[in-house]
């Protein structure tokens, strides 16, 4: 098969109503501007016949591909499976919502391969979306800035950009998308860019969005420094705290009874060890200090023996 020059990969969930426009659009773009593609529609599940929508739009559309879920498992999942079709020189993610412009495209293809970045983010500057949404992105994105040392607006845009090695070599999960560029960062792909970009009014259908996913990202925000830092090793962190616990309690609980045999020495008014509140704290932190390294190390086993996380149930394949 010849070289493809762009794969869009297109997670959707119940978005029958905006997928021939979808597929039209995405086709003349690509037309207009000499470029070989294939369209890889991932459907997570969706029960409004959008599956049957992808099989009529393969007829049409040859360069389509097709995977779909037999449940729904979530963006991150549909990206994964997605990214691992994936062929071209240049992957680009979208929403199937009509809401990113697939007339960016091209301007995101040129700053991958002739401006050398390894991956381009949408920024929607002005959002055509409720206040309810705006906000609480907002401030997830002022977190996650902070949090990876990312320099970008919007992580939530599903309109990025990336060169193919990048998707190949990242593992997204769970609610993962989020924090893609992140994951790229640590595999060592440095070269992050933003772009402004369309952000188009919902023409069909309804937002998935809702506080269970504002409530996931954190979760997973800190799930990603966590095994950032020390996914490869938990006993650093576990072993470390746990010995600093056990030191601290073995310490205390020492200086105690020590305390309590020169005062015995010297005949002085002493107080029963069993009724000091410190002591019972002592021991606590000892025996949560041998728990914690116990911990980091299940950890290391655990992570040395575990299998892949990322199996799912495909039912359909175009």
């Amino acid at each position: 098969m010849d070289k493809l020059d762009i794969s869009v990969v297109v997670p959707l969930y119940n978005e029958a109503e905006s997928l021939p426009e979808l597929a039209a659009w995405i086709d003349r773009v690509m037309r207009e501007n000499g470029f070989s593609y294939e369209l890889i529609l991932v459907d997570d599940g969706s029960s409004d016949g959008s599956w049957t929508v992808v099989e009529r739009l393969k007829a049409q559309y040859p360069a389509i591909r097709g995977i779909g879920f037999a449940r729904n498992y979530g963006k991150s999942a549909a990206l994964y499976c997605g990214f691992a079709a994936a062929e071209g020189e240049v992957v680009v993610t979208m929403d199937a919502d009509l809401q990113d412009s697939p007339d960016e495209i091209p301007e995101l293809r040129h700053m991958i391969l002739e401006e050398g970045y390894d991956l381009v983010s949408g920024w929607k500057k002005r959002r055509h979306d409720p206040v309810g949404k705006r906000w609480p992105s907002k401030f997830f994105n002022w977190t996650a800035r902070a949090a990876s040392g990312i320099r970008l607006h919007d992580f939530n845009c599903g309109l990025k950009a990336y060169r193919r090695k990048v998707v190949k070599a990242i593992e997204v999960y769970g609610e993962m998308h989020r924090f893609i560029p992140f994951l790229a960062k640590q595999a060592g792909f440095s070269r992050i860019g933003e772009k402004v970009v369309d952000h188009r009014a919902r023409k069909y259908g309804c937002s998935k969005f809702g506080l269970e996913r504002t409530v996931k990202g954190y979760l997973d925000l800190i799930t990603v420094l966590f095994m950032t830092h020390f996914g490869r090793s938990p006993m650093y962190f576990f072993g470390s705290l746990g010995t600093l616990m056990f030191l601290v309690g073995g310490g205390t609980t020492v200086w105690i009874i020590a305390e309590k045999l020169w005062k015995q020495c010297h005949a002085l008014p002493l107080r029963p060890v069993a009724d000091q509140p410190l002591f019972y704290l002592a021991i606590l932190a000892v025996i949560l200090g041998v728990q914690l390294f116990l911990a980091g190390f299940l950890g290391e086993l655990i992570n040395r023996g575990s299998s892949e996380r990322n199996k799912y149930l495909i039912d359909k394949t175009l």
